[in-house]
């Protein structure tokens, strides 16, 4: 039965495509971008041209999010459709498409589980249960602590440390087992931070052997100095032009 519940809840995008006004998240809500995030903004347009200020949206879109601590305010949706002078729609489509934007407010750590088919092998759903248990939730909920929500997603490129999870959309934690997992869920409620990447040792992507390649330190040619190259390449051609010069003073002479 509990085998049913998982496999009947992998879901990849579960909220609903639509906007739902709710007391903490309408059209009335307030939303501003911070003075940093204006600064940052400014440069961000600078990479596009005028008339195409709208291929923006993404960039605005990650900002807002972690400046609301995770998640995509509707404010703030219609906030960086001003700014791009897009309409309100043209950003709805672009938050709604793509699943790393959070439309509704989520726990301080966002644990995103790849279940896709090298980590579900290694053991994906066992991490799925184990915070489950631990956080008293099931996927796509919040614990009432407001620490934890729980979602299941596609793959996140690091097939060969499976099983792995995602944190926050930026912190990546692989080689888990249900221990580690447990692990590094108590440092979170303690306030630790666990350690980022591999959780058995090894390092990045390194076989169960080890390094068995480049043990030491390639021999590598160190940075050109192209102004010296430069400068050296001209005195040799003036020293080529000289010595024309010389050896053509010396024929006429002969004569």
């Amino acid at each position: 039965m509990l085998a049913a519940r998982h496999f009947l809840r992998r879901t990849f995008s579960s909220a609903l495509a639509t906007h739902r006004d709710t007391a903490y998240n309408n059209r009335d809500t307030p939303f501003d971008f911070t003075e940093e995030n204006y600064q940052k903004i400014t440069t961000i347009l600078t990479h596009y041209p005028p008339q195409y200020k709208r291929s923006a949206t993404i960039n605005l879109l990650y900002l807002a999010q972690k400046q609301c601590d995770g998640w995509v305010p509707l404010a703030a949706m219609n906030k960086i459709a001003k700014i791009l002078e897009i309409s309100e729609m043209d950003v709805y489509e672009v938050c709604s498409f793509y699943t790393m934007f959070n439309r509704e407010p989520v726990g301080k750590y966002h644990l995103q589980v790849c279940g896709t088919t090298p980590c579900m092998i290694r053991g994906a759903q066992d991490i799925i249960k184990t915070i489950e248990h631990e956080c008293g939730i099931i996927k796509d909920q919040t614990s009432k602590d407001g620490l934890f929500t729980l979602t299941e997603v596609e793959c996140l490129g690091c097939c060969a440390n499976a099983p792995m999870l995602q944190v926050n959309g930026e912190k990546v934690y692989e080689d888990l087992t249900p221990e580690t997992m447990k692990a590094m869920i108590d440092a979170w409620k303690a306030g630790k931070e666990p350690k980022v990447g591999p959780q058995n040792g090894r390092t990045c992507a390194e076989g169960i052997q080890g390094r068995t390649t480049l043990k030491a330190q390639p021999n590598v040619w160190p940075d050109r100095d192209f102004a010296k190259a430069k400068d050296d390449y001209q005195k040799r051609l003036e020293a080529e032009a000289q010595k024309k010069k010389e050896e053509a003073a010396a024929a006429a002479a002969k004569k």
